[in-house]
Order: C-alpha cells, then structure tokens, then sequence
C-alpha cells in the first residue's frame, strides 16, 4: 500500500510539473518563424489548442482576432543572438502588407521598456522613409537620428511587431512571401 501512495504522488507531482512547464514562456505548438519573428497564426481564432488556451488564461493575454491583424515577436537577431540593450540594433524592411503596423520594445516579463525618451514603440505612418517605401530603424538607448525605437536599462527584452488589419487570415496561409524586417546587431558597450 505505501508503495502505492507514493506512486500516486510522484505521477501527480510530475504531471503537475509536466503542466507548470507546457504553460511557461510561448503559447502553443503551431508557432511560424520567418527569420528572427515568430507568430501563432491560431492564437486569436476559434480552432486554438488547449495549450494555446491555457497560456492566453494564465498569462492574461487579450491576443488580435484572425481577422484584426497578426503579431509577431522577436527575442534574437537575424544570427540568432539574444536581444540585450546594452546592443545597438538596425531593423530594416519595406512596407509591411498591413493598413497600420506598430513595433515596440517590452521586457522579458511582458511589460513596457522603460527608457530615456518615455516612448515604447513607433508606428508605420510616423516613419520617415526612402523613396521606394524602405525603412531603417535604429534601435538602441542612446539617441540616433531618422527613426529611433529607444531601448531601457533591463538587460533583455523582445520586439513585438503588430500588422493591424492585414487580412490575417490570408496572410496565415501565405508566409512564403511575406518580408518581414531584418535585425541586425550593431555595437555593443
């Protein structure tokens, strides 16, 4: 009989462990990567999987509808190093197949960067651009002139880039094509 109990708690101990795990850092298993950026096309629509519903419940997530838009976050650059503020970083791209899109800096923990210029993120109709539509924007604590996404003092954090009213639904079954912004490290104090 003891034998049993004590069977009894360690498959209730792992299963409880096993549950803690599947429900930390990123929701779900049908994630699509595009270089650095990440996305779960299903996380805002009806057919998302219970490990995707179990994260948007624990972390309070309030993800876009298929039909608002998509998010995509990146936690490296374009080699696969980790983001850290104590790096400058060059984001460049074109415009993105979206009526609006925003990019804006937020710590390990979800929350806001806090840094110098009080400002979290930019938006596509604030850019300043080249002539075919191309954007660069630079991304570090100091100032920089043109479009300066401005980085705290938390040594890490993640890029999350939102395309509003991007036909999300189309878009979710044709990433081959969609180009979305490089990131590139620059010099690091």
């Amino acid at each position: 009989m003891r034998a049993l109990i004590i069977v009894v708690f360690a498959a209730l101990g792992l299963g409880l462990a096993a549950t803690a795990y599947a429900l930390r850092g990123e929701p779900g298993f049908d994630s699509v990567r595009l270089g650095p950026w990440t996305t779960w096309p299903h996380l805002g629509g009806a057919d998302i999987d219970p490990y995707e519903r179990a994260v948007v419940a624990s972390e309070g997530l309030a993800p876009m509808g298929v039909n608002e838009g998509l998010l995509f976050v990146a936690r490296a650059d374009d080699l696969g190093a980790p983001l850290e503020t104590r790096c400058a970083y060059r984001l460049a791209g074109t415009d993105l197949p979206a009526r609006v899109w925003t990019l804006a800096v937020y710590r390990i923990d979800g929350r806001p960067q806090p840094n110098v210029a009080d400002r979290h993120g930019l938006t596509s109709a604030g850019l300043l651009r080249a002539s075919g539509g191309d954007f660069v924007i630079e991304a570090a604590r100091e100032a920089r002139p043109g479009n300066w996404l401005p980085l705290g003092d938390d040594p890490n954090f993640f890029l999350a880039l939102r395309l509003y009213q991007a036909g999300a639904s189309a878009l979710s079954k044709a990433y081959e094509g969609l180009s979305l912004p490089t990131i590139t490290r620059g010099d690091c104090s």
